[in-house]
Parts: structure tokens; sequence; C-alpha cells
């Protein structure tokens, strides 16, 4: 019995971390305590209480999500430059318990064991250990060393499925399409565009996800690509855009959503959101419907862009001090997001388990190995990092002891 149920991985690396105080994590993608919004929820918990009424703020909601709030989600995703007006309906919205939920309603609703997700490499790990313990196949698509979707392989990699009999198999497809989870890439527009019409081209009609987490966690600029909801290449195809308010404003407020263009695939999802819990919390909903409608949230935002981009730069500075770059350690400095992808020299082994992990344990630094977010043939010598929990002395103190490990074994 729940034989593909493994322990989650992230649970594991948190549990260590918590477990001793000596330990520095870069691990998990928390946020930073210091700046979470006191001040905005005590305001919104006050207003609330005092207007709330019979059947309010403090008793059972809607399993969709609070109407308001869905009002206000449509109006923000809508203002992004470029979107396309009128794309997205309150009916067509979902409210989950973060997006995670979101992601697994859809997977759990569109999946039988033994079916293809196809998806990035790198991709979110979490994500990928969900499909595994749905007993869902993930398969990468092959990238370019820029880490780009290599489109003309995926269009080999489309041949290949069908070839082997694994066609009918491909249930959906599943993008990062912002500061992704754990590289802090983007996908370009023209990417997105050329990846429908490939799609097309090779008569692939499946849901597309595309996970927006990061999307508000911009540094300076939004990214200019495009949703896929406003690209009119994926009109055809049913589609599922997730965001959420829990890395950008509060993460104990577990209040995440969906955008579902189908309307069969979205009833599914809702009827097996009853199960789960009969919707997520009216309250924490309220919160954020008031924050967004008082027009809190974005001056909310711009103090927290200006903080993350300022420990990005931090651990960045901090990493390129150690000198492990000229041993042929490389990265990317993030223009949003809480992480940073770092890839080693080819003979370091970042596993868990192997010398370079227990070390950097022993040295008293934690982070999440790459591999976990590849689904084969993955390389062996990538981390991911994350600037967002420490406060700047102790993130500029684990940057340091992550690049003393890494010239050792460099």
């Amino acid at each position: 019995m729940g034989e593909r149920m493994d322990p989650s991985v992230i649970t594991d690396l948190m549990a260590r971390a918590l477990e001793n105080r000596d330990i520095l994590s870069i691990a998990a993608g928390f946020t930073d305590n210091s700046i979470l919004p006191k001040q905005l929820v005590r305001e919104a918990v006050l207003a609330l209480t005092e207007a709330d009424a019979p059947n309010g703020i403090l008793q059972y909601g809607l399993n969709q999500g609070k109407l308001g709030l869905r009002e206000e989600i449509r109006q923000w995703l809508e203002g992004f430059p470029g979107e396309r007006g009128g794309c997205i309906g309150t009916d067509q919205l979902i409210v989950s318990n973060g997006s995670q939920q979101s992601l697994y309603l859809a997977m759990q609703t569109l999946c039988d064991p033994g079916d293809i997700v196809l998806v990035e490499r790198p991709s979110y790990f979490v994500f990928l250990e969900m499909l595994k313990g749905l007993g869902i196949e993930a398969v990468g698509m092959p990238s370019l060393p820029d880490g780009r979707i290599d489109l003309e392989g995926t269009a080999g990699l489309f041949d290949d499925l069908k070839y082997s009999g694994k066609w009918n198999r491909v249930k959906a497809l599943y993008l990062i399409g912002y500061f992704a989870n754990p590289s802090s890439r983007c996908v370009p527009e023209a990417d997105k565009v050329e990846l429908a019409k490939l799609m097309d081209e090779k008569d692939l009609f499946v849901p597309v996800l595309e996970d927006a987490a990061y999307r508000d966690l911009y540094f300076k600029e939004p990214y200019p690509a495009r949703s896929i909801f406003s690209l009119e290449a994926y009109d055809p195809l049913p589609k599922l855009f997730l965001g959420t308010f829990t890395k950008p404003f509060a993460t104990g407020m577990k209040v995440g959503y969906g955008v579902c263009s189908d309307a069969h695939w979205l009833e599914k999802m809702l009827s097996t959101k009853g199960h789960h819990d009969f919707g997520t919390s009216h309250f924490s909903q309220g919160i954020i419907e008031y924050v967004l409608k008082q027009g809190l949230y974005e001056s909310y935002l711009q103090h927290q862009r200006k903080h993350y981009s300022e420990k990005a730069d931090m651990m960045d500075e901090a990493l390129e001090a150690t000198g492990i770059r000229d041993l042929g350690w490389a990265w990317d400095k993030p223009e949003g997001g809480l992480l940073m992808w770092l890839r080693g020299p080819e003979h370091i082994d970042t596993r868990i388990g192997q010398p370079f992990c227990e070390t950097c344990i022993d040295r008293g630094v934690l982070y999440v190995p790459g591999d976990l977010s590849f689904t084969g043939n993955e390389p062996d010598n990538c981390v991911r990092l994350s600037y967002g929990a420490l406060e700047s002395d102790r993130l500029v103190e684990a940057s340091r002891r992550f690049g003393e490990v890494a010239k050792t074994f460099s």
C-alpha cells in the first residue's frame, strides 16, 4: 500500500535544517520573516472582522473560491503588460491552497498511472515527486546550453514517443514561464509560440500548464513574455495557468489559484477539491482580497522586489568572492524570484549522500541537489540555492561556506 509515496525530499531537507541550529539552509525556498506583511494583515483582519456579518469571513465559503477574490485576481492578471483583455473569466478561476494544490488537482484529474507529462529540463522537483507518487511518468524535453527549450530536439522527442508506442500516453505539457524553480529562467514568448506550433504540427492536442508562481517577484521590470492565455497559438489547447500569493505575499496564507480554459476539466478539479477540503480557507482569501481591492498589493510588492534583489546581489557577490567561478562553477544572477542555479565542474557529484553534499552538511550549509530536478540522464553537478529566508549576514556566511566546500572539491 502506498508504494509510490516516498518521503518528500524537500521535507527531509527542511527537517535536517530545523533539527540543527548550526546549519545554515539555502535549500528550501522560504521567504524572509523580516518583511512579512504583518501590518497589512493586521489592518485587513481588523477591517474584515469589524465588517463581518452572519455567514461571513469566519464561515465556510465557496469550493471554487470567493467571487470577489476571483475578480481581483482576474483584474491583476490582465493588468500585466500585453495581456489580452477579456481572456480570463471569474468562472474559469479556482482558488486553491497554494498553487501546489491546483497542480495536484490538475494531475489527479488528467492522468492515470502510466501516463506521461512532458516537462522542461530542469523542472520543479516537487512537481516531479508528485508525478512519481501518482504513478505518472515525467519526460524531459531537450534543452539548449543556455537552458532554453531545444525545439528541434523536442520535435525529435515527439517522433520518438510516436515510434515507441508511447504517444497516446502523453496527457499534458508543463512549463514554468517566469523565474523558474529551480533555474530562475523565464521562457521567452517566441519559444512559447514555437512550442505551440510544434504541438500543432505533430498533432499533440493535450492540456498545457504554465506555472507562474514567481511572476510577481521580478526585480526591475515584468518579464515581457505574455501568458499562454494571451497567445493565439494556444487558443485551440486546454490551458491551466497557475499563480500564487504564498511566495510574493505570505507563505502562511496558503492561497494560490489556477485559471482553466476547459470547463469540463475545471469541473472535475472542483469536484476533487471538494473531496479534499470543501474550499480554501475563507478567512485567508478575505485577507488577500482586501489587500488587492485596497490597492495595497503592488506597493508591498515593490518593497519585496527591492529586498530580494538586494539579497540576490549579496549571494552572487559572496559566491564570486570565493573564487569558484574560476574553478569551473557557473551561474547567472537572477532577475526575479528567490533562487539561484549553479553548475559545477563535471567531475563534482552534488547528489544526496555523496561526499560533496555530506561535507556541506558537516560544514553547516544545506542546498538542494540539482539532480532532483531532472527526469533521466540527469547531470550530477548542479545545485539549487535560495537567498529568500536567511538574514543578510547569515546568507553571506552560508554562501561563503558553500564556496569553501566547492573550492575543496574543484
